[in-house]
């Protein structure tokens, strides 16, 4: 399946949305559509673009799946809900985590993201509604990555040969699978949403999940989102593309009070980049690091170490999982 990429330079994004409404509106017709919203730009503007095409024919879920930023879902529905968009928020949390449970491998955590998302809930969804299709916000860098082999994404599926039809009972729709991130920031600032909407740092797809190196688990989950919140309002000033927390699977000798604590690491990765494609670490001063250092340490239980990714993309890639 070949996509023609739109790049940054040739996008009208006022042409684009009335062509993207006008596609969607003739695809689905008379039926019902439903669409997963994260709040990440992607998931955001495929939702503003599916309701200006639909209306009340596109139904909106965010699923709690509890890998989240903190405060994340109830935010981001009372958000919606002013842009004049009703989303339903769908309690999943138990369903990913038996899905994850006991599994290390990046690979199979995607698969289990993918099957959480698309066979356990969306399918469900789509037969109690009778819905025909599901929208989602994959971009032009997820489907590259994917068939590249450098890592799946978890909402790669017909572009990896996956009838979802005959699989999961819908049809998918990418509006935005010719974009980069920064074209789909124009398009989401054309539609209206907010900037704390489009100018949000990238968020994986599969949540905390692509944070954590080894077994997932509620305890594991919590403390990497403590300390994404810690990352983020101490790096939300400085610019970059992203920034994020990385829990380590190895703990390491510490010293708390004159004694050994035998704890955790976080890994703080910045990235200058366009279109995340490549990227380089954003150059941040002592200072700021030896503050976060400082933060992280003091207020996420069990962390004795910080340390700061100098690696650039490639041969690293911007999420560790």
């Amino acid at each position: 399946m070949e996509i023609k990429e739109i790049r940054l330079e040739e996008l009208d994004p006022e042409r684009f949305i009335k062509e993207k409404a006008q596609e969607i509106s003739s695809a689905v017709g008379g039926n019902l559509a439903v669409n997963a919203l994260s709040g990440g730009v992607d998931s955001s503007t495929v939702t503003m673009l599916g309701h200006r095409a639909l209306g009340s024919r596109l139904k909106t879920y965010f699923i709690d799946n509890g890998l989240m930023r903190e405060g994340e879902p109830n935010h981001i529905v009372s958000l919606f809900k002013d842009l004049g968009v009703e989303v339903e928020l769908v309690d999943a949390k138990e369903i990913f985590f038996n899905r994850l449970k006991g599994l290390t491998d990046p690979e199979e955590k995607r698969e289990a993201i993918t099957q959480a998302f698309y066979k356990d809930i969306f399918g469900k969804i789509v037969r109690e509604s009778g819905a025909k299709y599901l929208f989602h916000g994959t971009n032009y860098t997820d489907v590259e990555e994917t068939v590249a082999g450098v890592k799946r994404q978890h909402n790669i599926l017909e572009q990896l040969g996956i009838d979802t039809e005959s699989i999961y009972g819908y049809k998918v729709i990418e509006p935005l699978v010719q974009l980069r991130k920064p074209g789909v920031r124009e398009v989401a600032k054309v539609l209206g949403l907010p900037e704390e909407i489009y100018n949000r740092p990238p968020f994986p797809g599969p949540g905390l999940v692509a944070r954590v190196i080894g077994e997932v688990t509620l305890e594991r989950i919590e403390i990497i989102r403590r300390a994404t919140k810690i990352v983020e309002e101490e790096l939300c000033h400085t610019g970059a593309f992203q920034y994020l927390a990385i829990l380590h699977e190895d703990k390491v000798t510490g010293i708390r009070e004159g004694k050994r604590d035998y704890g955790l690491q976080i890994e703080v990765r910045c990235w200058d980049s366009q279109d995340a494609v490549t990227g380089s670490p954003t150059r941040l001063s002592y200072d700021i690091l030896d503050r976060l250092a400082e933060k992280v340490t003091r207020e996420v239980p069990g962390v004795v170490s910080v340390t700061y990714n100098i690696t650039r993309k490639p041969p690293s890639t911007i999420e560790a999982i």
